[in-house]
């Protein structure tokens, strides 16, 4: 959550300001649009909200441990200020544990749950406050935590296994440069003042190539090294755009090979979210507002906007997100089906496990693909190289066993 300062013209003409907090400035501005104003201007401001210092993070495992012990606590009759208190003594993270200190104090001064969460953004998402805060106006807190921790513990899993598919080809490309610059950098200067001793004039071709790319890169490695920190420095700034991170979004769901393995993930992240909104009885508007915020990526977020100003006006859920083209046919029946049916949350839990389980198999069977092109890749640029630097001496070996006859 980030706080905007913002102007706006009402149907009157009338320009007001103000402040608000929003996850971004476009949902903001769709927010604000949706309501009938103009939108004028939208500039964030530093926020006056509580932040964490120190290094290190609170990861989604402690928190979803966290839900777990919370609602047990809560479903057992203890009092809020004394489940806070133990979750402070039992919590094995610094950072977590001086928050939860910091809670309770809130509490015990009468401050709301929902509200003493609000001031930690960095660490409670808008999902995490909007969960706690239907379960205490609902009075069901111990099943919106328990649901909040399972939510967590399948969105550890899925980021986990994306991030164990994608460690084995990112070792071997590390491994595989290594060895090319050790190779270009190391070995073959030594073989070029050999072939200089051996009075070899002309290299072969291949020879010749490896030798210019290894002298550029020990005279002139400034301009790679440069160009690669430019290009990441440029590339961030660019990212944080409007346009930049929305070309960037539209890119990685149209990326050859790993497009429709992103899509999946943003589409059973939308699904899990979205089932476990409406499941702890958050308003549909509201639920997808907040999933529009949590799927991470502009496209998708902006077919959930309009699917939601649709909605508001009295349109059925799967109909504009068949519109947007970005939900598949099955999703966009699945979802119709639970919506006429009344039972739209675990028809959408339904479509996350199967996107879920459709992540797991494309990632499997992209590290079967990946591995073996990356190991002939590696062996034949090392090869190459090999070949390259004794094609020279085998013409000097026939050289001299014509001279010998």
């Amino acid at each position: 959550m980030a706080t905007f300062e913002y102007t706006i013209r009402d149907a009157t003409g009338q320009v007001m300001p103000g402040t608000v907090e929003a996850e971004n400035e476009d949902i903001l501005r769709r927010r604000l649009t949706e309501q009938g104003f103009t939108v004028v201007g939208i500039k964030q401001v530093k926020s006056q909200k509580k932040k964490v210092g120190g290094f290190g993070g609170v990861k989604k495992t402690d928190l979803s441990i966290l839900c777990r012990q919370f609602s047990t606590m809560i479903d057992a009759g203890v009092s809020l200020v004394r489940c806070l208190n133990v979750l402070e003594e039992q919590a094995a993270n610094p950072k977590l544990k001086m928050v939860l200190n910091d809670i309770r104090t809130q509490v015990e001064g009468g401050e709301s749950l929902t509200r003493a969460l609000e001031k930690y953004p960095n660490i409670f998402d808008r999902l995490f406050v909007g969960l706690v805060h239907a379960g205490e106006v609902g009075g069901t807190l111990e099943e919106s935590l328990q649901r909040l921790s399972q939510f967590l513990e399948k969105d550890v899993e899925l980021r986990r296994k994306v991030k164990s598919a994608m460690t084995y080809p990112t070792i071997v490309v590390v491994f595989a440069t290594t060895v090319v610059l050790v190779l270009m950098t190391f070995i073959l200067p030594k073989f070029m003042v050999l072939f200089d001793d051996l009075g070899i004039k002309e290299l072969p071709g291949p020879t010749a190539l490896l030798k210019a790319t290894s002298n550029f890169l020990l005279t002139q490695w400034y301009w790679p090294l440069g160009g690669l920190i430019a290009f990441i420095i440029v590339g961030r700034i660019v990212v944080k755009t409007r346009w930049g991170r929305r070309a960037y979004d539209k890119f990685k769901l149209k990326a050859p090979v790993m497009g429709k393995l992103n899509h999946k993930v943003a589409l059973a992240r939308f699904s899990r979210t979205l089932s476990t909104l409406l499941s702890s009885g958050v308003p549909i508007l509201q639920a997808m507002e907040t999933v529009a915020g949590t799927v991470s990526n502009d496209i998708i977020s902006e077919a959930i906007f309009s699917a939601r100003a649709s909605i508001r006006e009295g349109e059925r859920i799967g109909e504009p997100l068949a519109r947007s083209k970005m939900f598949p046919p099955m999703v966009v029946q699945m979802v119709s089906i639970g919506e006429e049916s009344g039972s739209l949350d675990p028809m959408l839990a339904k479509i996350a496990d199967f996107y879920e389980d459709e992540v797991d198999a494309a990632l499997a069977s992209l590290t079967s693909a990946i591995e073996p092109v990356l190991i002939v890749t590696l062996g034949i640029i090392v090869g190459f190289i090999v070949v390259s630097l004794f094609l020279p001496l085998v013409a000097v070996v026939q050289q001299l066993s014509e001279g010998g006859g």
